[in-house]
């Protein structure tokens, strides 16, 4: 007979296994981090002894539920801002908050906190994406849960990082330090197709494959993001990142509400797990993920309850219920997800989509014991019918509470005892989190008016390249800087004509930067009257140069709106304390430098007088980039006679101030 840790006894085991055996009354025998034996009390009697035998009186023993994708920090911004639009909740309110309160502190109390809510509702295992994971990872391994860590790669600078690139270093530092880890399984984040870049997406794919570690991502979420997709790329999201090589790392794809069955089958050959998240779905009216399609494909789809600022709590027993009744509805049918398909996406599916289900998901010989116990008899569960095996699945997914779990086991050690935490301390964390949360409203406050939340608040908003690299130089006349432009080194792409009207809102607060309103009338070189007229807003945060002699390389945040209402209701909305105006003609190409493209404008400025202006710029993501561009800009300067010109290092909003 075989000496083991732990034996539970009179239970109604669920294993969750590919045959859904089931054992009542039934027993399983754990032996250090794993499970030894799963069967009948009498059969599992037989073979084990141990020093433990504990009477489970007749609870459902089950795997722990693991939830597919989450942000555990964001437990702290839990209510933070609510019945919002996708990118004003995230642009206006989430984003400002973590640039300012984001740090490792932050980051550990926030885990810490969510792992307490996560324990308490029958979650052994979770997906995280965020900043500072390896705080994240730290605090997991404290409370003793396991998960998968993803470290957060954007375009945009981060709490965490000043550019992708760093990004990418801390990811890969991060790897090298978890890999191998009992409890946490690393992973690298690029957060999605519109918060990175092509690059981006190909050399975060390209680390989790040399690693061997899932990569985590937010696809097709909203229809707006496969709108934009199509416009910018001629295809939907799934094409686009299988295109930049994404699928061939082991991806855990977030969402994926908006995709048709040719992607479904895409991800499928691919073996790309999806993370199915009901109520955040429901919550930012992102739509309905097609999950019945994908499972009936052989997608591996789980359920993720997203981040408690977007759902807004960790409950994964809420997630699955509605995971089987959204589905009931949006196909018509009310066959269509039964119980225990829906409990086995919050299972042994959701563990598969994570890439760990030979670690975890399910009650069987070698799993890691990662289990709970589920007490049935209180009032909201009763009766019990048993005639059928499908009924306590039933009874588990439809009338189940997460209040009901009792016991939480996580790779052999106890979680959770009868309803006691064990692992961390929830009162000391509850009060940290109330002090923190009066910090971020002073914090909200304070900015309600601010420029920036107008704007995200009139919609559209983005953020564009975190980078330009620019360099001005006055000229007496235009024709040799064209001529100049027409020589082999240089590929034109296309050549533009417009008249820009600028005005520039300035503010009483200086950090709020310049509001910049423009209207771009198109002009057709055979004709000399507008044929078509763009109007936008930009929002220009202040400069903070680093330059290269005659060269700037400016680091500014930038955010872009349409203009669809008047100039003067932007002054009545935004209240500016003064505005310049400023008016141009722009000749504007597009060239392809060695392989590298600018922005080349030749500039008459009529209103101030200003003159006649060479200006050559390009935009990027990333910091190497820029500094490789800026040494560009030398040759380019030189290329086209403009090397003898008054060089400019200002804009031309700081000449028109100083005119």
């Amino acid at each position: 007979m075989q000496t083991v840790d732990t034996i539970f006894i009179n239970a109604v085991v669920l294993t969750m296994d590919e045959e859904l055996k089931q054992f009542s009354p039934g027993a399983v025998a754990v032996s250090g981090d794993s499970v030894a034996g799963v069967g009948s009390v009498e059969d599992v009697l037989k073979e084990f002894s141990a020093a433990e035998t504990i009477d489970c009186r007749g609870r459902v023993l089950m795997p722990g539920l693991v939830n597919a994708h989450t942000h555990v920090p964001m437990t702290l911004l839990r209510g933070l801002a609510d019945d919002l639009r996708l990118d004003v909740w995230l642009q206006g309110y989430v984003w400002p908050v973590e640039r300012e309160f984001v740090t490792p502190e932050f980051v550990r109390l926030g885990t810490l906190l969510g792992c307490a809510e996560l324990i308490r509702s029958g979650v052994t295992t979770f997906n995280d994406m965020y900043f500072y994971e390896d705080d994240i990872a730290a605090a997991t391994a404290e409370a003793g849960l396991r998960a998968v860590c993803g470290q957060s790669i954007l375009k945009f600078p981060t709490p965490d990082a000043a550019s992708y690139e760093d990004a990418m270093d801390k990811a890969r530092e991060f790897i090298k330090k978890w890999k191998g880890h009992p409890l946490i399984v690393p992973a690298v984040a690029p957060h999605a197709p519109y918060t990175t870049t092509p690059e981006i997406l190909r050399e975060a794919a390209e680390l989790a494959v040399e690693f061997d570690v899932p990569l985590h991502t937010h696809l097709a979420e909203t229809s707006f993001e496969v709108e934009t997709m199509r416009d910018e790329n001629g295809v939907p999201v799934i094409p686009y990142v299988r295109k930049h090589g994404l699928l061939e790392a082991k991806v855990i794809a977030a969402h994926c509400v908006h995709v048709d069955m040719g992607e479904i089958r895409t991800m499928q050959h691919a073996g790309t797990g999806i993370a199915h998240n009901p109520s955040s779905n429901l919550k930012l009216a992102s739509g309905f993920a097609p999950v019945v399609k994908m499972l009936e494909t052989g997608v591996n789809v789980g359920i993720g309850t997203d981040g408690s600022a977007s759902n807004n709590d960790l409950d994964m027993f809420e997630e699955v219920r509605l995971a089987a009744l959204i589905a009931k509805a949006v196909t018509n049918d009310p066959t269509s997800l039964p119980a225990s398909q829906a409990l086995l996406m919050a299972t042994r599916l959701g563990a598969q989509a994570l890439h760990i289900g030979h670690l975890t998901g399910s009650l069987r010989p070698g799993y890691r014991a990662d289990l709970i116990l589920v007490d049935l008899s209180p009032v909201h569960n009763a009766p019990s019918f048993k005639r059928s095996p499908e009924n306590v699945y039933a009874q588990i997914v439809y009338a189940a509470k997460s209040t009901d779990v009792t016991d939480v086991m996580v790779n052999g050690q106890w979680l959770m005892r009868e309803r006691e935490l064990l692992t961390v301390r929830e009162n000391e964390l509850l009060a940290e989190a109330a002090e923190l949360a009066r910090r971020v409203d002073a914090f909200l406050s304070a900015r309600e008016g601010s420029v920036l939340s107008k704007l995200i608040a009139l919609g559209g908003s983005s953020e564009e390249e975190s980078f330009e690299v620019q360099v001005k130089a006055r000229i007496a006349e235009l024709e040799p800087i064209i001529d100049a432009l027409m020589q082999n080194d240089i590929d034109i792409v296309y050549e533009r004509h417009y008249r820009q009207h600028d005005v520039y809102f300035f503010f009483e607060d200086e950090t709020e930067g310049l509001l910049r309103y423009r209207e771009d009338d198109y002009i057709e070189s055979a004709k000399s009257v507008p044929v078509k007229t763009r109007a936008r807003l930009t929002l220009i945060g202040q400069k903070g140069p680093e330059e290269y002699e005659n060269r700037t390389w400016l680091s500014r945040s930038r955010y872009l709106a349409p203009a669809t209402n008047s100039l003067r209701f932007y002054r009545e909305y935004f209240k500016p304390k003064t505005e310049i105006t400023i008016e141009k003609e722009r000749l504007r190409w597009l060239i392809k430098y060695k392989e590298t493209d600018f922005f080349v404008n030749l500039d008459r400025v009529l209103t101030p007088a200003l003159g006649n202006f060479l200006e050559i710029k390009s935009r990027t993501w990333s910091r190497k980039d820029a500094e490789q561009k800026a040494h560009l800009l030398d040759e380019l300067i030189e290329l086209l006679g403009a090397a003898s010109g008054a060089t400019v290092t200002k804009d031309y909003i700081e000449l028109a101030e100083n005119h």
